[in-house]
């Protein structure tokens, strides 16, 4: 009985912390790259080749089928296009959350989403307090992202000094964190609408979800559908990176066979494979050998693909597409600004000391707060594996805002003299916080240590 239990345990382990560490190291990595890049957009926007840089981004380019196709500028196919991309992995990973992970049940969900609340709603205060009606207004949403990436890389740096419980809490917040920066996306930042573009996007994706409800498991028609709904939603005047996440909302998220069956039948192909002598320690040599190998072969092959759910294979396949392509290059095209007297001196306005004060210190204080109003009123509770400390620590890396705060900024101020301000802003409150978080984590971990030695 207790060996039945220890299996289910194992497995179901298996089934949650292997994809996760694969998650984490995928982003660390990717956080570590993001760092790299950002310094070579800035160097090349602030070379003597800094026009190369401007003209690169501003390049037309068109996709046509016949007498209809788009033509955009580079850097708007990269925030209009493969930003959806990353919003619909995004998407996964959130719909992955709330069927198997963090944010699966309310008991573990309460903590991180409550913590996340604090870490949007304070940020976004104190941003409005500092540009009551002021012209920089209208970028109350940056200081409310965080950069799961950049976050994770920094936290790699710290090796096995960070618990993995905290690194649980870093993903489930920043998850939080997304949901409410789409959200934020879809209502505020949206000027004018294409009723009819924008009714024709929303019958598509009801149609998704019809074909979900009927558990088509083809990701070709889901993904040929989802494009149709990313240029209705683009037509429509929202941003067409919501596409994304009403995308993977419909990707279905069940296995077409349960892990008993997938057990049962994998082992009945083995069986009797082994049972036919056909494989004895060498490839199989004569043709009849050779056609019974191959078709065990296809049926774990075909078992291993029903087992595994549509949500499960595009995350796995698009997530390094995501973190080793798309966020460089989404990097490379925003964060190259020219930097000179004239904007180091704007940084003493409401707009980046907002953006600053709500990063640096509106994030960690708001997770702060409302986890401790979390864990003193019973609503939820801190995991007993990591202190107080640490939990600032990761608060201030909900502080490095990068990529998403960058993506706002440029909703918020885009063709406007602000938004190179901003992106200034955004990259020295990402600093500023990322170093200091290492610190606390470092001196909180060391301590920690300590008081267990003792």
């Amino acid at each position: 009985m207790n060996e039945t239990i220890t299996k289910k345990r194992t497995v179901l382990a298996r089934r949650i912390l292997y994809p996760l560490l694969d998650f984490i190291k995928a982003e660390s990595f990717s956080g570590i790259l993001l760092m790299f890049i950002t310094l070579i957009a800035l160097a090349w926007a602030n070379s003597p080749w800094a026009q190369t840089y401007i003209d690169t981004w501003l390049t037309p380019f068109t996709i046509a089928l016949g007498d209809y196709g788009l033509t955009k500028a580079s850097l708007l196919w990269i925030n209009d296009g493969l930003m959806a991309i990353f919003f619909f992995v995004v998407g996964l990973e959130i719909k992955r959350e709330t069927m198997v992970g963090e944010l699966a049940s309310l008991k573990s969900a309460a903590f991180p989403v409550t913590a996340a609340l604090g870490g949007m709603l304070v940020p976004a205060g104190i941003f409005a307090v500092m540009n009551y009606n002021g012209a920089g207004l209208d970028g109350w949403g940056i200081p409310m992202a965080t950069d799961i990436a950049f976050a994770l890389g920094i936290m790699t740096l710290l090796g096995n000094r960070v618990p993995i419980s905290l690194k649980l809490f870093l993903i489930a917040y920043a998850i939080v964190d997304d949901i409410g920066a789409v959200l934020v996306i879809a209502l505020f930042y949206t000027a004018e609408v294409n009723f009819l573009s924008m009714w024709i996007a929303f019958l598509i994706f009801g149609v998704l979800l019809v074909l979900s409800a009927f558990r088509v498991r083809n990701i070709w028609i889901y993904v040929l559908l989802g494009v149709v709904m990313w240029v209705a939603f683009l037509k429509s005047g929202i941003h067409a990176t919501v596409a994304g996440i009403l995308l993977a909302i419909t990707i279905p998220g069940r296995t077409k066979i349960t892990k008993d069956e997938f057990y049962s039948s994998t082992d009945e192909v083995l069986s009797e494979l082994d049972a036919s002598g056909v494989v004895s320690g060498n490839a199989p040599s004569q043709v009849s050998d050779v056609e019974i190998y191959q078709g065990a072969v296809h049926t774990i092959e075909k078992n291993c693909e029903e087992a595994l759910s549509p949500m499960h294979r595009l995350e796995h396949g698009l997530h390094p597409w995501v973190a080793y392509a798309i966020m460089p290059i989404f990097a490379l095209a925003n964060a190259g600004i020219f930097i000179d007297a004239d904007l180091v001196g704007g940084l003493s306005g409401s707009l980046p000391i907002g953006i600053i004060l709500g990063l640096v210190l509106g994030k960690p204080l708001g997770i702060l707060l409302f986890a401790w109003i979390a864990s003193a009123t019973g609503i939820a509770a801190k995991p007993r594996t990591f202190s107080w400390m640490q939990l600032i620590g990761a608060g201030l890396l909900g502080g490095v805002g990068f990529t998403m705060s960058i993506f706002i900024a440029n909703l918020a101020f885009a063709g406007s003299p602000l938004l190179p301000l901003s992106k200034l802003a955004i990259l020295c409150a990402s600093l500023l916080a990322g170093i200091v978080a290492y610190f606390i984590l470092r001196y909180a971990s060391t301590k920690s240590k300590e008081e267990l030695v003792s």
